[in-house]
Order: C-alpha cells, then structure tokens, then sequence
C-alpha cells in the first residue's frame, strides 16, 4: 500500500488505491456509485446520481478561469473482472491486490487491474479535490457500465450537462489523441437440444453405455481487448477448440458440456469442451487430438508462448448432445467470422470492422455463443453482423441482436484538438498520434445525447487491459497528468 501511495503524481495513486478497494464489476456498480456520491459531497460540491446509476459532480472554476468554457471530465466507473484459472478471488466482494513491479508498472496479482477506466477516474477525483490546481467550470461525469453494454452513456440525461467541451480519459497511449471510435452490437446465438442419455442409447451404433469422457482444455494464452487487440491475431480459445471439437467429429464424439471465454469485449483466453465417445475410437481419437495439438502450438508458438493445450480421459458424463448437434455446432463455430473482417481504406492501419467470437457454454440442453461485433462505420457493422447471423441460422440457431451502441465520427473543426495537437508538441517534442480507435468509447454515444459538444479522448499508458496481464506505466501516468493539467489551464474563453 505505501509504496502505491508513494507513487508521483500522488493525487492520483492515493485516489486510484482508494477506488481499487470498492468492488465494481460491470453492472454492479452500487458501492462505486455510493462511493462517488460520498466523495463530492464530502467536498461540498453540488453531486447528482442520474436514474441509470451515472454520478455528475460540479466544481466551480477557480479564481480567474470563470470565463473559459466548460468542459466535462468523464471517465467510466466500472471494470472488466478477469482472472487467471489458478486464482481464488471474488470481484464482487474483494479489494484488488496491487503491487508496483520492478519494470516501471503498476500491476495486480492474478487479475485485471482496472487502470482501465480507473486512472482515469483517479485523475478527474484529483482535479476536483485539489485546492491549488487552475481549471475553468466542470462537470465530472462517472457513467456505469461502460464494459458490458454502455448503458449508462445510452441513459444519460440530455438537460443534465452543460459542458461545451468533452476530454474522455479513456485511451490506453500516451502519444495518441483519440478523435473517433467505432460502433458495436452484440450478437447472441441459442439453440436449445434434447441430452440422449449414453448409458441407454447412441444413435451412432456403439453398444449401450459403451462410451468414454475425454476432456479439451486451453489455458495461458494472452486475452486482451476485443477492439484494440484484435488485429494481433492473438489465440481466441473458442475458435481453437473449435477444431478439436470438429476433429473429434470423425471419432463419433459427442459433446457433453463446453465452457469458454467470457465477456464479450475480451478475447477468450481459455475454456473447456468434454466429448462422449465410443470406446472403441478412445485411443485413434486421442492420437489425433494430440497430432493437432502440436500443429496448433507449432502455429502460435511465437505470439502465444504460454499456450497450454491438455487432452485427458475423464469421469463419463452420460448425458451428451446428439452426434447431428455435435456437429451442427461445430460447423457454426467453425464458420463463424472472427477477428479482423476489412481494414479501413482512408487511415492506414486501422481496423474498420471485426468481430469477437467471445464465448461459447452448452450445458442442460442449451447451446450458447456470444459475440461482439464492431465496425467504424454502419454498413460494415451490419455485414458483419449479418454474416454471423447467416451462420448461426445454417446451424439451426436463434439469433438476437442486442447493445448497439453508434461509433463516433471524427470532428474536423475541433476547437480542442486544435489545442491540444500544438500543446503536445510544445511539451513533448513530437506531433501526437491522431487516431480513430477500433475499441468502443462512449463518446459516440454522448455526442448523440449532445451534438454540439466537442469531444477528444487520451490517457496514460495502459497494456493488457481486459486481461489478468493489464498493467499501467507508472512514467507514463506522471507524463499524462503534467499534459493534462496544462489541457486544464488552456481552456478557451466563452
């Protein structure tokens, strides 16, 4: 704790530890939220909790800034709960257990750290109970559930903010002025089947109860997030299991039960599937399982070191799914598009449309798949999502669409960015990177609510968000907060 504490700038440690002891899992927010309140009004500034859930806490400018626009500092309250398998920990009731590591991070043991969105958090805290820092009139603006549906920015009250200018705390590099984000929606596919009961029946012509268990398990790959990760071509363990699962099909198998991944916004980083099959192809299954596992790791051997693949016997489930179901849902992950789907044409390097095929669960009956598909532009996100649903229905699934949420469209006369792209340059010595992120951001959403307000994004150095591997550059923390308290003192006039 005191080495955190002792950190610099140590306005934003001692607030970061502070919020990183309240448990805030996505849609659990109710001690964050409490949290929050308690702190605006313990500094006697006017606090308001909307009905979704957002807090807005307002600070007059200080002595000499009254006339400067105001601007609205937001940053999201909650964060993305992953663990490493080996981990005991319980998001919804635990403090997150931080150290400082001797390679200049900021990091925490076994889980995500919630850097993401909480240094940005910290930061706007520090701004609002210091009593020495220069800044015109502010609205801090704390939404909910920004990593699991963006609800709080979709419920945001229109009347509530009268800011004119935006600064998003919510970018994960330093050098980068985010100006635009893409879109998103969540596509959930079901299908519901009839368990045969192994010790009874197969439909695959082995004698009754004549079947062993064998279990598939990935572990150790890297995760990270959906948008800004996605086009490293990172392990997703729902669609390498995929292929086990489509091996196992020559061998009769079929499928008892299937874990993997997790939130949508995250890349699957381990999971599970445990297959029937006829005693009589156990061993040739086993071979084969094994022959593509070591094409599997021969293939990410470099970019997924840690990839752990275990192929073993196991206690018989007796209830499985159909070898026609078995199949008919590995097809459909087979099939399903996931990763990048088309590069933007008009900025080089960026992804314009991807999907995440972000988590797979068949159990009592029910097959399950959820993705998160993203696009910059509309079109794009409905071919993507389109495709999929082409594909989930050829298999025989139902298939949702839910959590749309609009990208946000880049801003080519605006008055901040024509602030701050100068000032990085007068401070840093380098042009700042402009860019349109592939992640979702709720300024798009916002923008809806407030058309007229001009909006940027940027924030510190974060790494491995979305993943047990996040971690914050403690150097870069200390770069962003000299640039933005200069941000601060800039402000234009009314």
């Amino acid at each position: 704790m005191q080495e955190i504490l002792n950190l610099e700038p140590q306005n934003i440690w001692k607030n970061f530890y502070e919020l990183n002891q309240v448990p805030r899992p996505s849609k659990k927010e109710e001690k964050v939220i409490q949290f929050m309140m308690d702190f605006g009004n313990n500094l006697g500034l006017e606090t308001i909790q909307d009905k979704v859930g957002n807090v807005i806490i307002k600070k007059p400018a200080t002595t000499g800034m009254e006339n400067r626009k105001t601007i609205v500092l937001q940053s999201h309250l909650d964060m993305v709960c992953q663990k490493n398998n080996d981990v005991d920990f319980d998001f919804d009731t635990q403090a997150i257990q931080m150290y400082v590591d001797t390679d200049g991070f900021l990091k925490a043991k076994g889980t995500t750290l919630g850097a993401d969105n909480g240094i940005g958090v910290a930061t706007i805290m520090a701004v609002l109970e210091s009593t020495d820092i220069p800044h015109p009139p502010i609205e801090a603006l704390f939404t909910i559930d920004e990593e699991t549906g963006m609800t709080g920015a979709i419920g945001l009250d229109p009347t509530i903010l009268s800011g004119e200018i935006l600064l998003n705390l919510d970018t994960e590099e330093d050098d980068e002025l985010t100006i635009s984000c893409a879109g998103g929606m969540d596509v959930t596919a079901t299908k519901k089947y009839n368990p045969q009961n192994l010790s009874q029946h197969s439909e695959t012509g082995s004698e009754a109860g004549n079947f062993a268990s064998l279990k598939v398990e990935i572990k150790g790959l890297k995760g990270g997030h959906s948008g800004g990760d996605i086009q490293l071509g990172l392990g997703n363990s729902n669609k390498l299991l995929a292929r086990f699962l489509n091996e196992s099909l020559k061998h009769l198998a079929q499928i008892s039960k299937m874990e993997s991944g997790g939130l949508r916004n995250a890349i699957p980083r381990e999971g599970y599937f445990i297959i029937a099959v006829p005693q009589t192809e156990l061993e040739k299954a086993i071979a084969d399982l094994e022959s593509l596992k070591s094409d599997v790791k021969n293939e990410f051997k470099s970019i997924e070191p840690n990839i752990s693949i275990e192929i073993s016997k196991t206690n018989h489930l007796k209830e499985a799914a159909s070898f026609e179901e078995t199949k008919k849902l590995a097809q459909a992950l087979m099939s399903a598009y996931n990763g990048v789907y088309r590069m933007s044409p008009d900025m080089e390097g960026v992804t314009e449309t991807s999907n995440n095929v972000a988590n797979v669960v068949v159990d009592n009956g029910e097959m399950k798949i959820l993705c998160l598909s993203r696009s910059a532009i509309e079109s794009g996100k409905k071919a993507m999502i389109e495709s999929l649903q082409a594909t989930f229905e050829l298999a025989g699934f139902k298939v949702e669409f839910s959590g749309g949420y609009p990208g946000w469209r880049p801003n080519v006369n605006s008055e901040i960015l024509d602030l701050m792209k100068p000032l990085y340059k007068e401070m840093f010595g380098e042009e700042p990177k402009i860019i349109a992120t592939h992640g979702g951001l709720e300024c798009g959403i916002i923008g809806g609510h407030y058309p007229e307000m001009d909006m940027i994004s940027f924030g510190p150095n974060i790494f491995g968000a979305h993943s047990p591997d996040e971690r914050v550059e403690i150097k870069s923390v200390q770069k962003f907060w000299k640039y933005f308290l200069e941000v601060l003192k800039r402000i234009p006039q009314k």
